[in-house]
């Protein structure tokens, strides 16, 4: 296994499995009376193999990227999703023209600093939900998409000294646990 991995620990762990293809019906699915979790410029593979694990947890069948995040199928994203990879479709997409295809017919929540606290919705939650990368937020092509600009309030309010930002894969799990309950 030491021979074969690019990591520096080897799994003692090994799975053969059939290659995914993204799908032609997947704006369809995008809406399927729940929510997905779209990927925007999610680069690191730790994080990025987390929130898959993180959607298998919640239920989620499928994560949808954007095309700069970090290749699901590399090393460190398939080991960090522990085996969930196999259970959640990832899908690259052009974002901003996926999001185009379904303007108007998706509520479409986008977790920006600025925004409302997310929590208000927890109970209604259907569509998608966009995270951004920890570095960048959202990209600016996205943003004319977003229908419901939300975020996770820092505590206690009006602190003047605190995080900058919260890690995406963090975010992502305290979004989808709130919107689960």
């Amino acid at each position: 296994m030491s021979r074969i991995t690019v990591l520096s620990s080897a799994s003692p762990v090994l799975a053969v499995v059939e290659m995914p293809e993204n799908s032609d019906d997947l704006k369809s699915r995008a809406w399927d009376g729940d929510f997905t979790l779209v990927l925007d410029g999610i680069k690191d593979p730790g994080n990025m193999g987390t929130i898959i694990r993180i959607a298998d947890w919640f239920g989620i069948g499928q994560v949808i990227c954007s095309m700069d995040c970090v290749d699901q199928f590399n090393p460190k994203v398939v080991q960090s999703t522990m085996g969930s990879m196999i259970r959640v479709g990832v899908h690259s997409v052009d974002l901003p023209e996926f999001l185009s295809a379904l303007k108007g017919q998706v509520p479409v929540y986008g977790m920006v600093l600025d925004g409302e606290n997310f929590s208000s919705d927890a109970a209604n939650a259907k569509g998608l939900i966009v995270i951004g990368s920890e570095a960048h937020g959202i990209s600016e092509e996205v943003v004319p998409f977003i229908t419901h600009k939300r975020t996770i309030p820092c505590y206690p309010a009006g602190r003047g000294n605190h995080a900058e930002s919260l890690n995406a894969a963090v975010a992502t799990g305290i979004i989808c646990a709130e919107f689960r309950k």
